[in-house]
């Protein structure tokens, strides 16, 4: 990584820009920044570090990088960082803006700016700057990947400061494990150490739970085996928990194995002796039950005898019943012709009542005379029905004749009226369609004329437009001439007065005893002075750079006059010298023709529309109109026609009707008579049948019941019962029978009879017997099924057991091994004697190389007389690992650093530093460094020592190396020439360069 300019703006103690050029420094090999207390030498090195990591070291970075801006910058300044420099073989810039709080644009306040960072590369072909980023992750990433190291290593890498370095010498070995940790970034050996102490610890935890949950199933079985089960007094973790749990285990299915057999034969005694129980009571039951049933026959026998008496009465009636069922047909075939005769004399008399007087009395042979004679007139009056049918026919077509004739002379009356008007009609509306057509092509006429109207009222309107922009644009040019006159005039001056006063600013890079640039003299006697207001290279620089700027201006203010007088000549050439307002209304004057025309035209489709329509109508009133005189004529004979027709039909109806006002009217006279005859013959033959089958049916019922004993029909008729009664009385009968049968088949039982010899049965103490007999085998059911209960809990939480005894054996073995590990690395296992942690170990090993690489020129800086030696030895009850000793050549004895001398301790802490440099930045990956910083601590030196020091820094240049001495030591300014002053004052700190060309 080489540096090569840096650019400061409003950043720490500068107010204004300040710019730093490495390269011409680096080109001496060893630079000095030096300058008083409080001006701003280490805002160098945190410009540097912002401009690369966004941050500066330590504790000068807060408020998210408010406080890096310099309060002696004006307001309107922003605080910016560029930093350009070349790291592996790429030439890079870097821009840094901090957050800004700026005054408000608008108003009064202020208002954040947020951070802004810019990374480009330079094109070496091209010779241009190519953007890369903007965005502050991606410079972060890019800028870390391409260095190797974090800010920190940088930090103590790059910018070497030699009051940490003397401190971490006198530090303790903890204190010196922070700071290489830091540098190495060996979090990734921490991350180890943390990771197995954490797989330790989840192990354990595994394990633990593993042993709680084999402790819960002991004291399942503890439970389940009744607290006969004695546990181990171990806890989760404690080793032989596993082998204690399962013996107990196992001495509980043994005990519980015992007590199911015993529960087994107390169960089969107990069954045994309810069995006996048993029988002895189905015994007493049995006998109980047939002496109360001897005792239930002897009662019904008795509740019999009591009613045998109505017993002999209901068989008697049953007798009677059954001999009047002879007579019951008689009996129902009299009563059936009874009243068929009442019913065929009443409709006698109802059909008499309909007839004439002079038929009133005849007999039925008569009344089928009548109704024939008047059947034989009703059917000669079926022609003249089909007469008086036709008759109305020809009513109804006469009717619709004289519609048809209405309507047809509607139609004609129509038809003249409307072809009277149909000449003016069709002029009319030609007259019209002329007219829209005319309107049409007047409408084409003017759209072609509005497209260029419109144009020139454009034109007009722009060339109005530019001629104002045109004299503005004057008067900017003008003023951006004036302006770059002024700046080329100031450059010019400045430029005369650098040249007179050049003498004095070649005489500021003289040293003595080196070359003068101009004569070649190493000698410098009388070296030019600068007087007030000298003029430097910068200020003349900055001075071209503003002429050029408003040399720029000029030229872009011109060439906008040039643009805009162009178009203005443009729109003048197309709208001419008419006024704008004179064209305006040139155009909505034909926008207004435009209009009228459009409107008169859009009527001709409908005209010519209407026009075709009419016609069409006019063709069909002219055929509507002939069609109606052909129907009339062809109307005529059909009326003469109908006309005779009718005629002869009214003289056959005539004849016909006879009194009556219809033919239909006497057809219904004839029709009412002959149905009246009709049933009245009917009537009379059904009465004369009904009264000789009554005659028959009263002889047949005289004579049934004489046959079944009866004295008279009457008394028959007073024995019958229906059947409601027939079958209530059937039914006493049988349930008589019945239960004399029962009671006789049980008092006949030889059991029940013997039984009822016997004493009462006694059914309690048989009863209370089986009761115990049974409650004893159920509680030596529950008793045995509790054993087995038992016995299976124990035989599953036993496997249960097992099977966890087994799972656990590999995370017991797991956890043996990962606790050995997490002890060893952690420093805490009696294995590593000398509780080294692994971190630490790897810190050892590379403060062994740093102390490898200080030495070489520590021995150098000393003379030969010190060597940096890593020890490894434990301090107190600590740990070891980070001890760092010296060894003097000339007493052969080896010491703690921190008894090194106050410039001792410098030399070293730099031989530190610089090998430190060189170990972290081979683990960074082999970063070239060809810039690097050295701060403070050269005071304490002798003029010796501090040659020697410098001789060893010197040697840094191999390789076209350069170093940077931070310093305000006097003696360093006669020493190095190359300088770069930080210079203090009340607006600020300004740096100036020295001893460089």
């Amino acid at each position: 990584m080489r540096l090569h300019r840096l650019d400061m703006t409003a950043f720490g103690p500068f107010g204004s820009t300040q710019s730093v050029d490495f390269g011409e420094l680096s080109a001496a090999g060893l630079f000095l920044l030096h300058g008083p207390t409080g001006a701003g030498k280490t805002s160098v090195l945190d410009a540097v570090c912002y401009a690369l990591y966004g941050s500066v070291p330590g504790t000068r970075q807060s408020g998210q990088g408010m406080t890096l801006r310099s309060d002696h910058a004006a307001v309107g300044i922003r605080t910016e960082v560029t930093l350009e420099l070349t790291v592996a073989g790429r030439r890079l810039e870097i821009t840094r803006q901090p957050p800004w709080e700026r005054p408000k644009k608008r108003g009064t306040g202020t208002t954040l700016d947020k951070a802004q960072t810019w990374l480009r590369e330079r094109d070496a072909a091209s010779g241009t700057w190519k953007d890369l980023s903007r965005s502050h992750q991606e410079i972060g990433e890019e800028i870390t990947q391409l260095l190797g190291m974090s800010r920190e290593q940088f930090c103590q890498v790059v910018l070497l400061p030699q009051g940490d370095f003397a401190r971490f010498l006198r530090a303790d070995a903890e204190a010196r494990g922070k700071l290489l940790g830091r540098l190495f970034d060996t979090r990734r050996f921490a991350d180890v150490e943390k990771r197995l102490a954490e797989r330790r610890r989840a192990v354990e935890s595994r394990v633990r739970d593993g042993d709680a949950d084999l402790l819960a199933d002991a004291h399942r079985m503890q439970q389940a085996a009744g607290d006969s089960m004695e546990l181990p007094g171990l806890t989760p973790g404690e080793p032989g928990l596993a082998e204690a749990v399962l013996g107990a285990a196992a001495v509980a299915r043994s005990t519980a194995r015992e007590q199911l057999t015993a529960a087994r034969c107390r169960l089969a005694t107990a069954e045994s002796a309810l069995a006996d129980a048993d029988r002895v009571l189905d015994v007493v039951r049995e006998r109980d039950r047939l002496q109360r049933r001897f005792a239930e026959a002897r009662e019904r026998a008795a509740r019999l005898q009591e009613r045998s008496g109505a017993h002999r009465e209901e068989r008697a009636r049953m007798e009677r019943a059954r001999r009047a069922e002879t007579v019951a047909p008689a009996l129902d075939l009299r009563d059936s012709a009874e009243a068929g005769h009442g019913r065929a004399a009443g409709a006698e008399l109802r059909a008499r009542a309909l007839l004439p007087a002079s038929l009133a009395d005849a007999g039925a042979a008569g009344l089928a005379v009548a109704a024939r004679r008047a059947a034989e007139e009703l059917g000669g009056l079926e022609s003249a029905r089909r007469a008086e049918r036709r008759l109305t026919e020809l009513l109804g077509e006469r009717a619709d004749l004289d519609r048809q004739e209405h309507a047809d002379e509607e139609v004609r009356e129509d038809a003249e009226t409307w072809l009277a008007d149909w000449e003016e009609t069709r002029t009319g509306l030609q007259s019209r369609i002329e007219s829209a057509q005319q309107a049409a092509s007047r409408a084409g006429e003017l759209d072609v004329q509005r497209a260029p109207a419109r144009q020139r009222l454009d034109a007009a309107r722009l060339r109005d437009r530019l001629a104002g922009e045109t004299e503005t644009a004057e008067e900017q040019a003008r003023a951006a001439r004036e302006r770059a006159l002024a700046a080329r005039q100031h450059w010019l001056d400045l430029k005369e007065q650098r040249l007179n006063g050049i003498a004095a600013e070649l005489a500021g890079g003289l040293t003595d005893g080196e070359p003068c640039a101009v004569c070649g003299a190493t000698e410098h006697p009388a070296p030019a002075r600068k007087v007030d207001g000298h003029v430097d290279r910068e200020t003349e620089e900055r001075a071209l750079a503003d002429h050029q700027r408003a040399d720029d201006h000029r030229a872009e203010a011109e060439q906008r006059l040039g643009a805009v007088r162009e178009a203005l000549a443009a729109a003048s050439a197309e709208a001419g010298d008419t006024a704008t307002e004179q064209l305006f209304r040139a155009a909505e004057e034909l926008e207004q023709q435009y209009a009228q025309a459009r409107d008169a035209a859009s009527v001709l489709h409908a005209e010519q529309e209407r026009l075709r329509r009419a016609e069409q109508e006019h063709e069909l009133r002219i055929t509507a109109q002939r069609e109606a005189a052909v129907r009339a004529a062809s109307r005529v004979g059909r009326r003469e026609r109908l006309d005779r027709e009718h005629a002869a039909l009214e003289e056959e109806l005539t004849q016909a009707r006879g009194d009556a006002t219809s033919v239909t009217a006497r057809a219904a006279q004839l029709e009412r008579s002959v149905a009246r005859l009709t049933d009245a013959a009917d009537a009379a033959r059904t009465a004369a049948d009904a009264a000789q089958r009554l005659k028959e049916a009263d002889a047949r019922l005289a004579d049934a019941a004489f046959r079944a004993g009866f004295d008279t029909p009457g008394a028959a008729a007073e024995a019958l019962l229906d059947d409601a009664a027939h079958r209530e009385l059937q039914r006493s009968l049988d349930a008589w029978q019945h239960e004399e049968a029962a009671v006789r088949a049980v008092l006949a039982e030889p059991e029940t009879a013997a039984a009822a010899q016997q004493p009462p049965a006694d059914l309690a103490p048989a009863r209370r017997a089986a009761e115990d007999a049974d409650r004893r085998v159920r509680e030596a059911v529950s008793a045995r099924d509790a054993a087995a209960r038992r016995c299976a809990e124990l035989d599953r939480l036993s496997a249960r057991a097992a099977t966890s005894v087994r799972r656990l054996g590999p995370l017991r073995e797991e956890y043996d091994r990962v606790a050995r590990m997490a002890g060893l690395t952690a420093g805490t296992s009696a294995d590593n004697e000398r509780r080294m942690r692994l971190e630490s170990y790897v810190l050892a090993a590379r403060l062994e190389q740093v102390a490898a690489a200080a030495t070489v020129r520590l021995q150098r800086m000393s003379s030969g007389r010190y060597t940096l030696v890593h020890s490894d030895d434990r301090t107190g009850r600590g740990r070891s690992g980070l001890g760092l000793h010296v060894v003097d050549a000339w007493t052969g004895r080896e010491r703690d650093t921190a008894t090194l001398s106050g410039g001792e301790t410098f030399f070293a802490s730099l031989a530190l530093a610089l090998g430190l440099a060189d170990v972290v930045t081979d683990e960074a990956g082999g970063v070239r460094l060809d810039t690097l910083f050295i701060d403070e601590g050269f005071g304490s030196l002798d003029d010796q020592t501090l040659d020697e020091v410098l001789d060893v820094l010197d040697s840094l240049r191999e390789r076209d190396r350069s170093v940077g001495i931070v310093s305000h030591v006097a003696d360093l300014r006669r020493r190095i020439h190359a300088q770069l002053e930080v210079v203090k004052g009340r607006s600020g700190s300004e740096l100036r360069r020295r001893g460089t060309r």
